[in-house]
This record gives structure tokens, sequence and C-alpha cells, in this order.
């Protein structure tokens, strides 16, 4: 895919893969909601991820899609991710964009259990903005006409 192509498909896409690392330098990947804004990712996430990344800010995402192995379409990025300061003016971007987005797939805090909107509510949530390195490797398997 050419960088135009590729930053379509990863905005239309629904979740992505977010790696980042304990302080022993494992690895740990989770999935989380995000947008694509100019070429970098937004995601909100709290709790013990943004222990890591305050840690070390090194981190990848994975965003794939497709079934059949014709049908295999991904993209990985490496890149750095950092926690937006509320005053930034990215921070209410990202924030309108990931309600838009998501507004239909969000459960009730109300519908949740007591503990779980609790943890949701007090785990110091905050919007995070993903660089990507320039190398960002991508495929698409649909386009070698076998399907």
């Amino acid at each position: 895919m050419d960088s135009e192509e590729l930053w379509a498909w990863v905005a239309e896409q629904h979740t992505g893969i977010f790696i980042t690392l304990r302080q022993d330098g494992t690895p740990i990947a989770l999935p989380l909601w995000y947008v694509a804004i100019d070429h970098k990712l937004y995601t909100h996430s709290g709790g013990k991820k943004l222990a890591r990344i305050r840690n070390n800010d090194r981190a990848s995402v994975l965003i794939e899609s497709g079934e059949r192995w014709v049908d295999l379409k991904a993209v990985h990025m490496t890149g750095r991710i950092r926690a937006l300061d509320p005053s930034d003016e990215r921070w209410d971007q990202a924030h309108e964009a990931i309600e838009a987005k998501y507004a239909a797939y969000r459960v009730a805090a109300s519908a949740m259990p007591t503990e779980t909107a609790q943890k949701y509510a007090t785990d110091g949530r905050a919007y995070l903005e993903f660089t990507p390195d320039d190398r960002i490797l991508n495929w698409d398997n649909s386009k070698l006409g076998l399907g």
C-alpha cells in the first residue's frame, strides 16, 4: 500500500494491538480502540499502560484484517507513545474523534458491574499519541489476485 492508501485503511479499522514494554523489557500486547489523525494514532487508556509508557516510550502497533490468507491485510508500526497533557489541542481532537468513532460500541458505566465502573473512573486515564517511525511495514494479500 502506498502512504495515502495505508493511512486511509488504518483510519477505517476498528481495533489496534498496541505493544508496550514492561520494566524488565517484556512486551505486552493489548487491543485498543484508536483514531488516526495526521499520520499519528490516538487512543485512550490508563492504569499500568500509562506507567509503562512513562518508563519507556517505545511501542509498536499492529492493525490487521481478513480471515482467509488471500484477504489478509496488515500494518505494523514501531515508534514512540506519550500521554497528552490535557491542555494540548490534540487532547480535545482525539477525544472528539474517539467518541464519534466508537459511540455505538460503548457500554454505559451504569450497565457495568460497580467494581468495573469504579476502575475505569479512577485509573488515571489519558489520551495517548503514538508517533510511528518512518518505516511502516504493510501487506495486502488481496492485491495478489488469488481470491
